[in-house]
């Protein structure tokens, strides 16, 4: 007996069938669409990348313990992309003499991080990313705040669907060292014990401060200043204040469409002002969806140029929990509109030439590959998602005329040629 190889895909990646397939397309079709409206143009990289770019600039959890690595054949040291932020940031930098900033670029990469597969988390995940590139403005964070809610509506979601959660990590820094007294030295591990404090219990993080080396008061302390909410910016120092973007956007009439939480860190270790995440507020889905942030530096790996970033990544697995959970999720659309069935194996050519008439008319046509009886291709064409077919007949055929039938109600009627496209349209309308 052969030994045969498994058929399913590797640990952690997905096979995406015709229809999954399906509804894939139109939901990113949808995205596209808003993108491409507010201006942005589309690129894309190389999957490898190398592995220097991440271990600089990523943080420790992804170049640590989620970054697939590879050594060519001339000695370098290689990656599979886990995002694409570090990818554009070289494209821009080594672009930046011929673009006139700022500019707005988005990606659908497919990104890949050695993780523990679970609901929201594979090892090979596709993501929308949108960015823009070479402005301080507050206006950027206004965009990008603005570009979710279109993108999100885009998809059939209400507002009341989700919540766009805002932070500052210059501001939680001044509430961290100005409010709670956390000191410098335990500066960077509470920042950690933040990002980590919606998903631990209360318990936990006590024992976690008690690590880092912060009293029960102090964590006290640290518990009532990140529930503070909006109310904690009155609590810092006005230059601290002054200096935000986020303030501002707050302070605007795009302040409706954020709410601002001091425990929103983001991981990636390259954020460095402005950060925010899409939170479903479904009981049944209460999870962080996407997000992003503002990068000051992260060009500098490249070049001396400053050029300032902001954007996010949208990863399809938690898009598509979320679309599932509301109802949102499309149906997979029918295979073809219609199909053209040569009644004897002698009428193939003619049946190809009514398709093509037929596909010059917009219409997704099929004809069959082998000759079978004319029930058994009415029920393949059924099984299709066809709404009619047009069946090519030898006394017809010579008449100048095709059977133009519907599958919905069995009705039929004799057509000219010519008028085929338009008696098919008319079952689809």
């Amino acid at each position: 007996m052969p030994e045969y190889l498994p058929t399913a895909p590797y640990k952690g990646t997905r096979d995406f069938l015709p229809a999954e397939m399906s509804v894939r397309t139109q939901v990113f079709g949808h995205l596209y669409d808003v993108l491409e409206r507010r201006g942005f143009l589309r690129y894309d990289g190389p999957i490898l990348e190398s592995a220097e770019i991440y271990e600089r600039k990523s943080g420790q959890e992804i170049a640590d313990k989620q970054l697939y690595t590879l050594t060519d054949k001339g000695g370098r040291r290689l990656a599979l992309r886990p995002e694409m932020t570090p990818s554009v940031a070289r494209m821009i930098a080594g672009s930046a003499k011929s673009l006139s900033f700022p500019v707005r670029w988005y990606s659908h990469p497919n990104c890949h991080r050695y993780e523990a597969p679970q609901r929201g988390r594979v090892r090979e995940h596709w993501q929308i990313n949108a960015d823009i590139f070479g402005s301080d403005s507050a206006n950027c964070e206004i965009e990008i705040f603005e570009l979710v809610h279109d993108l999100m509506a885009a998809l059939g979601a209400t507002p009341d669907m989700f919540v766009l959660r805002v932070n500052d990590r210059n501001l939680l820094t001044s509430a961290l060292t100005d409010v709670a007294g956390v000191s410098q030295d335990h500066l960077s591990q509470v920042f950690a014990l933040v990002d980590r404090w919606e998903k631990y219990p209360r318990e936990k993080l006590a024992e976690n401060a008690a690590e880092i080396g912060l009293s029960d008061k102090q964590f006290e302390k640290l518990a009532e200043t990140l529930g503070a909410g909006e109310a904690l910016l009155d609590e810092l120092p006005s230059e601290v204040r002054e200096q935000s973007n986020l303030v501002r956007v707050l302070n605007s009439s795009a302040g409706s469409l954020v709410k601002y939480e001091p425990m929103i860190v983001r991981g990636l270790a390259y954020y460095t002002s402005t950060v925010f995440e899409v939170f479903d507020t479904s009981p049944e889905n209460r999870r962080p969806l996407f997000g992003g942030g503002r990068y000051a530096d992260l060009a500098s790996m490249f070049t001396p140029q400053q050029i300032p970033g902001i954007g996010f990544g949208m990863g399809d697995v938690t898009l598509m929990d979320f679309l599932d959970t509301h109802g949102l999720t499309p149906a997979p659309r029918n295979e073809v509109d219609v199909m053209v069935i040569p009644v004897t194996e002698d009428l193939f050519d003619a049946a190809r030439s009514v398709a093509a008439s037929l596909r010059t008319a917009g219409l997704r046509t099929s004809t069959p590959i082998e000759h079978r009886k004319l029930g058994k291709e009415l029920t393949r064409a059924d099984k299709a998602g066809a709404v009619a077919v047009v069946i090519v007949g030898q006394e017809d055929w010579a008449a100048g005329t095709v059977t133009v039938r519907s599958l919905a109600t069995r009705e039929q009627s004799s057509v000219a040629v010519a008028d085929a496209p338009a008696a098919v349209q008319a079952l689809l309308a």
